[in-house]
């Protein structure tokens, strides 16, 4: 483990845990690796300190695309939430800090090349550890309305479908489209800002954040900055979402249908005037572009398995999209199914099946043509995964995972990925 991680790690463990009443706290001693640290972690928690840790550790094996081979990342995930209304008497108000630290470049950047990616925890810069998350709330109306300010990743509440968690294909978190854009505020990488969320009925929200159009110092990969540069701009996201399961208590499974659009203030250059321009082919300079684009995403609960509500099947679907003037990816379809308990014996296991076609913007094939390169129109991926749980804090995952037109690039190799995810819960 990295040095400055295990410092936070003992920094953490000397505050830690909790967000509930007495009878809700989590069993610390069964469901994670460290327990309850000699009763220490249960006391912090009745006063507002719930202290979170994992490790998950990727390595895949990958047959085709731009080179055979196997890679291991790796991401450790450490969280501090605080109730400050128990912690410090201050009504309606809530904050987080949490560290990651994420190390190992190389499935998707060494051997496959894919627009889409094939695990969600492989980032750019390897061994990177730094401050993601650091902000705080405030709810206001009885808990209605809540404004949060900090550092804060757009990805952990836009956008999502919990039935899609269960993958390692990145497309499953962020959609492929904006994820290409100029650096959102999204894993690994947090961008100082402000978001709202109103919830307008019991299972109707809006939300909304506006943060730093570039996050952290593009120069310096590696660190945590907030750095408002000249020309980064404004990122915008909106969702307006419907729960309809939402204050029922008794539901296992999932039920949301919810709708966004986002968008920069500042401008890109149009990648098919780049080509051109370094071809020779027309005199600059690029007409400059504003990335923005959508989404819209619905998950449901199909059928129960067996008596009770533990076992499940739930499908999910989300359409993308975006302008395709300065990024490879002009809109996505995810498409999937999730099993939780497959068999009566397993009853806390989950099997997955997702499919996701990327279609490759028009501009982007065009500029590949000018360089001589013919590109595909769309890049396909199929996972089929199965989480085992072994126990309440580890589980281990086999995964596969078959790309077809990885990159968009003709003659390019399709891609077969076999590997395991291992997740640990501290």
């Amino acid at each position: 483990m990295h040095r400055p991680v295990f410092v936070a790690l003992c920094c953490l463990a000397v505050a830690t845990s909790a967000l509930a009443d007495e009878e809700s706290l989590p069993n610390f001693a069964e469901d994670t690796l460290s327990g309850n640290w000699g009763g220490a972690r249960s006391a912090a928690a009745k006063k507002g300190l719930l202290f979170e840790g994992g490790i998950k550790v990727d390595a895949l094996r990958n047959n085709g695309a731009l080179k055979d081979g196997s890679k291991t990342v790796s991401h450790i995930d450490l969280k501090l939430k605080i109730d400050l209304d128990k912690a410090a008497g201050w009504q309606g108000g809530s904050a987080m800090i949490n560290l990651i630290s994420d190390a190992g470049r190389g499935p998707n950047a060494r051997l496959v090349g894919s627009q889409m990616g094939v695990t969600n925890i492989e980032v750019g810069a390897p061994t990177t550890t730094r401050l993601f998350q650091a902000w705080l709330q405030q709810g206001f109306l009885d808990g209605r309305l809540a404004l949060l300010a900090g550092l804060y990743p757009i990805d952990s509440e836009f956008f999502t479908l919990d039935a899609a968690g269960v993958f390692l294909g990145p497309q499953y978190g962020t959609p492929a489209d904006l994820a290409l854009t100029n650096t959102p505020s999204i894993f690994n990488n947090s961008a100082f800002g402000i978001r709202a969320r109103w919830t307008i009925a019991p299972a109707l929200y809006a939300m909304g954040a506006v943060l730093d159009g570039v996050p952290n110092d593009p120069a310096h990969p590696k660190r945590t900055a907030v750095r408002f540069a000249e020309g980064d701009g404004g990122f915008t996201i909106v969702e307006l979402g419907w729960m309809p399961q939402t204050g029922n208590e008794k539901f296992k499974g999932h039920a949301k249908l919810a709708a966004g659009v986002w968008g920069y203030s500042s401008r890109r250059v149009d990648q098919l005037d780049t080509a051109n321009i370094d071809a020779g082919n027309i005199a600059g300079p690029a007409r400059p572009r504003r990335s923005r684009g959508g989404y819209l995403l619905g998950e449901h609960t199909l059928l129960r398995l067996g008596e009770g509500d533990e076992r499940f099947v739930s499908g999910f679907a989300r359409y993308t999209f975006a302008d395709g003037d300065s990024t490879a990816i002009k809109n996505t379809a995810n498409l999937g199914m999730y099993l939780k308990g497959p068999l009566a014996s397993r009853p806390d296991d989950i099997v997955g099946v997702a499919w996701t076609r990327a279609e490759l913007s028009g501009k982007w094939r065009g500029a590949q043509a000018v360089g001589g390169t013919a590109g595909k129109h769309n890049e396909d991926a199929l996972e089929v995964t199965w989480r085992f749980s072994v126990t309440p804090w580890l589980a281990i995952q086999p995964n596969v995972q078959h790309i077809r037109n990885p990159g968009g690039a003709s003659g390019t190799p399709n891609a077969s990925l076999i590997g395991v995810r291992l997740d640990l819960v501290l």
